[in-house]
């Protein structure tokens, strides 16, 4: 099983230092609005590539008043024996005089690390929040971001293919911005963004192939869906190889040039594709469902992917599930426990209403937050 056993904080959000002993369990966490409860939670997802479930600016993590960036620590228990995870602000002094963007830095057993993107290859975490709820419903943006870190489940190079993609669009915007790039420049930017946009389309259909037929033999009590990709590159993969979809990007990209360089943005490439879901038995598009049931439609496709990433992965993914029980009917709340259960994942829960998981009692560690104190149950 891979569960985090310790999680460390300091000068986090509403926490000037912090340590919770969680063990092997699940965690349900249990307090009033604005205790603290999802600070945790968006601690953990620091233990992952990415910007964490809020997507917050790095340096707004930071306690009000701190006079030191903020750090987390986490001590994860692995298949293959303890590590030792850490991630936090970087220090402005050590910041480069060319840059001034926030910059997340992160250690592996005491080791600094290139990139948080390493993270991946110890640690799958997938989390689903309130603000998630609109997920179908608003722009492609927040979809993309699901579908990724769905595809990371799989193959943990995935994020360093989406970054090293987005980093040399950038740059090809900047020289088209400037208006006199070298054409030579620009041609060999163009290849790189086609190597890295078509990997990151291949590893987004072959995921999505796994993960429809994994809910399509699953047996859970929460909505099938169906799932396709809207995008240019994954669709010409559909029906070409690679090295021709490649070759095809490069050229639009080069016709696109002026056109972009008015625009300000890249026009074409993976960074436009979204993720397009049914549900299964309606037939319906997700976005013209209920409230309720694009709800249990989002915790469908959460717990299959669950169970693919435990095949695929080695082991289930930690679950950051942030107030999801208030939101279900009390059979509901019994059926996603139960298959919880079933996936063997670690999960952390957060709610106002103990009562709501009375039937995690005896399979996790209840934490209560009062007057700015954790405590947990004896």
């Amino acid at each position: 099983m891979l569960y985090v056993d310790r999680l460390m904080l300091s000068n986090f959000r509403s926490y000037k230092t912090m340590e919770l002993n969680a063990g092997a369990n699940s965690v349900v966490l249990v307090g009033a609005n604005g205790a603290g409860k999802t600070n945790l939670l968006e601690a953990l997802s620091f233990l992952s590539p990415g910007r964490g479930l809020r997507r917050a600016k790095l340096s707004d993590v930071n306690q009000i008043g701190a006079n030191a960036p903020w750090a987390v620590s986490g001590r994860v228990m692995t298949p293959d024996g303890e590590r030792q995870l850490g991630s936090g602000l970087m220090p402005r002094h050590e910041l480069s005089s060319e840059t001034s963007a926030d910059r997340r830095i992160g250690r592996l057993d005491g080791e600094a690390l290139s990139s948080p993107a390493a993270f991946g290859d110890i640690l799958q975490v997938a989390w689903l929040t309130p603000q998630m709820d609109r997920l179908f419903i608003e722009g492609a943006s927040g979809r993309r971001r699901f579908l990724d870190r769905l595809v990371a489940a799989y193959y943990p190079n995935h994020t360093r293919e989406v970054n090293a993609y987005e980093k040399v669009m950038r740059e090809r915007g900047r020289l088209l911005a400037d208006g006199n790039a070298d054409p030579l420049w620009l041609t060999s930017l163009e290849q790189r963004m086609a190597e890295h946009g078509v990997a990151v389309a291949a590893a987004r259909l072959d995921a999505l192939g796994k993960l429809s037929q994994a809910i399509q033999e699953s047996q859970s009590a929460f909505p099938g869906a169906v799932l396709s990709i809207g995008g240019e590159l994954e669709e010409d993969l559909g029906h070409r190889p690679a090295v021709e979809v490649e070759g095809a990007f490069c050229e639009r990209l080069l016709a696109t040039r002026n056109y972009d360089a008015k625009s300000g943005r890249t026009s074409i490439g993976p960074h436009k594709a979204d993720l397009l879901v049914r549900h299964a038995d309606k037939d319906m598009p997700a976005d013209l469902c209920s409230t309720g049931e694009q709800k249990a439609l989002l915790i469908g496709i959460t717990l299959a992917s669950a169970r693919l990433s435990a095949t695929q992965f080695g082991a289930p993914p930690l679950l950051l599930l942030d107030e999801v029980a208030a939101h279900l009917d009390e059979k509901r709340r019994a059926f996603l426990f139960e298959e919880l259960g079933d996936i063997g994942s670690q999960v952390w829960l957060t709610g106002t209403d103990r009562s709501l998981f009375e039937q995690m009692e005896k399979r996790a560690r209840f934490f209560h937050f009062s007057d700015g104190k954790i405590e947990a149950d004896s």
